[in-house]
């Protein structure tokens, strides 16, 4: 269960620029959201668990929807963009010598970053795909600003001979979706006990070096 200042911690807002039935609003909102997914929550459960009438919820927030978008969007933008792209640079910047050792290094560091902010990520994870809205922020506050570097490392392996003659989107697209693969198996499908991190992660790594090498 959220503490409040946990919820608040996590979405780096000004706490100045709420109410304190805002704050509530919202507090319940990312619990149910994260449990049961935007659809499933209707307003009068949002409004049950904040301890607030349901007409409050609609004198700050027109819709369910507004609500959801006032939670996700400024998550990106204020806490999961900065944060990801500076953690992610950390990678970046670094020169490893293999492109297996960038890959683990990649893979840690999105565990790490996961396990602190898991239930805010389960609700960006499950709403992204319904809400062109929020496809528009992670576009705009992720996805182009990482590509960028990456293309760079991508060029980089290609040139060392470590990666296939192949357009670096291509390569990008193959590490996001088979790392996003990975890291949704740890965090959301399989039980604890079913998982093993260096063996599950090694597997990961292999799969891509060897699919992406020139000599394979």
């Amino acid at each position: 269960m959220f503490e409040q200042n946990q919820i608040w911690d996590e979405l780096s807002l000004d706490e100045e620029e709420f109410t304190p039935k805002q704050k509530k609003i919202i507090t319940a909102a990312v619990e149910i959201f994260a449990e049961k997914g935007y659809a499933a929550t209707s307003t009068s459960e949002i409004a049950k668990k904040a301890g607030v009438a349901e007409g409050t919820i609609f004198r700050h927030y027109r819709t369910k929807k507004e609500l959801l978008l006032s939670i996700v969007a400024p998550m990106m933008a204020k806490m999961i963009a900065p944060f990801v792209i500076k953690d992610i640079n950390r990678v970046l910047d670094k020169n490893y010598d293999s492109l297996e050792d960038f890959l683990r290094a990649m893979i840690k560091n999105r565990e790490v970053f996961l396990e602190k902010n898991i239930q805010l990520f389960r609700i960006l994870v499950q709403e992204l795909p319904f809400h062109q809205e929020l496809q528009g922020q992670f576009k705009e506050h992720i996805a182009a600003k990482i590509y960028t570097r990456m293309e760079k490392v991508v060029r980089h392996y290609q040139e060392k001979g470590d990666i296939i003659d192949m357009p670096p989107e291509s390569v990008f697209r193959l590490f996001l979706s088979t790392i996003f693969g990975h890291l949704m198996a740890r965090f959301f499908i399989l039980p604890p006990d079913q998982w093993d991190d260096e063996k599950e992660m090694e597997r990961t790594i292999q799969f891509l070096v060897k699919g992406l090498s020139p000599n394979e």
